[in-house]
């Protein structure tokens, strides 16, 4: 497609279709299941935040749980609510800022390695995409398994990036009844891989539980960049199963029904890891190649981060607060391309809502994407690239405060979002201080959906050396 950000009719053609049929509210029939497809911004306020207590989150095939794990993206009810409570310190913006140091260390290695590949007209092309799910493994790895495990946890996360490979590639044959049981050599390779990185996590948490038994404590042995250890979610989960195993008087009480199990743990590191990765490098990505087709935006982003933070000096918390117009910049990429293009809710019993009788059992399609998409929301530019709609933050930017949703909306919206945004707005601030950058000839637009928004034949950037 051309170099145009009108991708609805691309993404979600269907949508595109019908909405121009029957409106901001329609009903289709997915299988057996009625879904009811809402883009009004009142009745998403209604299902995420008024009566938000009446819906649940749909349950995912098998294959999606194989990819995403069986983690908070999963849970229900308490269970969920039980754990969004013990991993939430992970990612608060004051333990997030503790890892900034390490992540600005790792970053500044690989921006080191792209000047030594630059040749003697002082450019190189690299595959972004690619790249930045390399660098954003690294902030996934020591925000799960702290700074002492993270060698032990990165040999672990390799081994569920070749998973997700497997299991992603029998996702596009999901609608083949039975595929996923016959003994193929892909789904050999994915079983064994699956009991392997079980194994390895089942070990990894025996011996952390060990070392806190004994007075080791958690992550500890901070690398001397940090005078502090951030929390980590291992640390926190091992925390609250020891505590909950404790807690509960007998198998069958209330306790023991969401009490933290070693399995629970194994679900929610392969969870943070899939979400954490793919959202924080599709955002990445997107960003860097929207500046490389707008390279006024660019320069302007350019000028603010070498007044805040030098041509060479690493970003600090403070300076990263202090990027507004990046802020700005960031925001309209998640408008344009937000990680996730829809949310699927079901309705837990009859209700009113916006005036329709919906059944129970009812699934709600909320099309994250048209929603940003949509003129009457935004405006006639919709489909232009122009961060200074956000120039007075994220509630004004739009004529509906719930026309902005890229990390879901309500109680169960995104945990990571907080770590998405930091390492971005830090890769992009490093990126900015060193190169300029365009698009290389061979990139071709292709925003493409396999569960989240990719592009689907790569993102080959070009940079110089400023």
């Amino acid at each position: 497609m051309p170099l145009s950000h009108n991708i609805l009719p691309r993404v979600l053609c269907f949508y595109h279709h019908w909405k121009k049929i029957y409106g901001s509210v329609f009903l289709v029939w997915f299988g057996p299941t009625p879904r009811l497809t809402i883009s009004d911004p009142a009745m998403i306020r209604e299902i995420f935040v008024l009566k938000s207590e009446h819906f649940e989150k749909n349950e995912s095939p098998p294959l999606v749980r194989k990819i995403e794990g069986d983690g908070l993206l999963s849970l229900k009810g308490q269970k969920w609510a039980h754990h969004r409570k013990i991993i939430q310190p992970t990612f608060h913006t004051e333990n997030l800022k503790l890892m900034i140091p390490t992540m600005a260390k790792t970053m500044e290695e690989a921006v080191m390695k792209w000047s030594e590949e630059m040749s003697n007209s002082g450019k190189v092309e690299i595959e972004v995409s690619d790249w930045f799910e390399k660098l954003v493994e690294n902030a996934i790895t020591r925000a799960t398994f702290g700074s002492s495990y993270y060698e032990d946890g990165k040999a672990i996360f390799q081994l569920q990036s070749q998973q997700m490979l497997y299991a992603t590639e029998a996702y596009q044959k999901i609608f083949i009844p039975g595929y996923r049981f016959l003994p193929t050599k892909k789904n050999r390779i994915s079983w064994g891989l699956e009991k392997e990185i079980r194994t390895s996590l089942l070990k990894l948490i025996d011996r952390r539980r060990r070392n806190w038994g004994s007075g080791g404590g958690g992550g500890g042995n901070c690398q001397a960049v940090s005078d502090e250890c951030p929390s980590d979610l291992l640390e926190l989960m091992i925390k609250a199963s020891l505590k909950d195993s404790a807690d509960c008087e007998s198998p069958s009480s209330a306790a023991a029904a969401v009490a933290i199990t070693a399995n629970d743990v194994v679900e929610e590191c392969k969870t943070i890891f899939f979400a954490g990765k793919h959202t924080t490098s599709n955002l990445l990505t997107w960003t860097t190649v929207l500046l490389a087709m707008h390279p006024q935006w660019q320069e302007q982003a350019r000028e603010e981060v070498l007044r805040v933070c030098g041509a060479r000096d690493t970003p600090t918390k403070d300076d990263l607060a202090k990027l507004k117009t990046l802020g700005m910049i960031l925001n309209e990429s998640l408008r344009l391309y937000p990680p996730a293009v829809a949310i699927i809710r079901r309705a837990k019993a009859d209700m009113q809502l916006g005036g329709l009788h919906i059944l129970r059992g009812t699934e709600l399609l909320i099309p994250i994407l048209a929603v940003h998409h949509d003129p009457s929301l935004w405006c006639h530019d919709v489909h232009e690239f122009n961060p200074a709609r956000f120039a007075k933050g994220v509630a004004h930017a739009a004529k509906h405060p719930m026309a902005f949703m890229p990390f879901g909306l309500g109680a169960r919206r995104c945990i990571g979002q907080n770590l998405a945004v930091m390492q971005a707005r830090l890769a992009v601030a490093m990126i900015l201080q060193r190169f300029t950058f365009e698009l290389a000839p061979t990139y071709q637009h292709a925003p493409s959906v396999l569960m989240l928004l990719h592009p689907q034949h790569g993102a080959p950037i070009v940079f110089r050396k400023l």
